[in-house]
């Protein structure tokens, strides 16, 4: 019952504390409401577990809205802004994030490779960066419980499409043991048990 040494994460094939990074992207009111491809509150709840996740684990969190400035927009939805206070918010005109050049400033200076990538809508803001991403020899990771579409086969199309390019599809509890990886990291075991309590993997006691 020895466990190994962590290893070293620019080495390592799996997510890691130490070569991950968390991509937020407009987690705004109209956009919410305008998705159809899951619950909205679901939807709501699962973006503030990632959010919590990426604290809980030290990744850098890039996070950004569209047309909040020129006021179109309203700001990210105050329950994931207020998990995410003291993160910048990068504001965009563009649909594709990898077209602002703050946002893809912010991307590159995190320094990591592996993004776990939340966007709505899935066919376009997430779908957009992420092939230019991909395009670019970064590896992408699809939080598939967190993202959402206009429609049901939106979403699903564009996930497909992602997948095509070589993204990976993922999941809150499949990203939570990937950076837990051993009880012995004793830090973050009570952490991971509340996120993966608030992603529904277990039913409440």
């Amino acid at each position: 019952m020895t466990s190994l040494p962590p290893r070293d994460p620019q080495k390592d094939n799996l997510l890691a504390p130490g070569n991950a990074a968390l991509i937020i992207i407009d987690y705004q009111p109209v956009q919410i409401s305008s998705v159809n491809s899951m619950p909205r509150e679901r939807l709501v709840d699962n973006i503030v577990t990632v959010a919590k996740i990426a604290q809980l684990y030290g990744l850098p969190i890039v996070l950004s809205t569209v047309n909040v400035a020129d006021g179109r927009n309203a700001d990210t939805i105050p329950r994931l802004k207020a998990v995410l206070d003291g993160v910048t918010s990068y504001d965009r005109t563009s649909i594709n994030a990898w077209e602002d050049k703050e946002f893809r400033d912010a991307v590159i200076a995190t320094k990591r490779q592996r993004f776990i990538s939340c966007a709505l809508w899935t066919e376009a803001c997430l779908s957009f960066a992420s092939l230019d991403m991909l395009a670019e020899g970064y590896q992408v990771y699809a939080m598939t419980d967190s993202v959402a579409g206009t429609t049901r086969i939106a979403n699903h199309m564009a996930l497909h499409r992602l997948e095509q390019a070589g993204a990976r599809m993922t999941s809150i509890p499949q990203v939570l043991c990937e950076l837990q990886r051993d009880w012995n990291r004793t830090d973050t075991v009570e952490g991971f048990m509340d996120e993966m309590f608030a992603s529904g993997t277990f039913p409440q006691l």
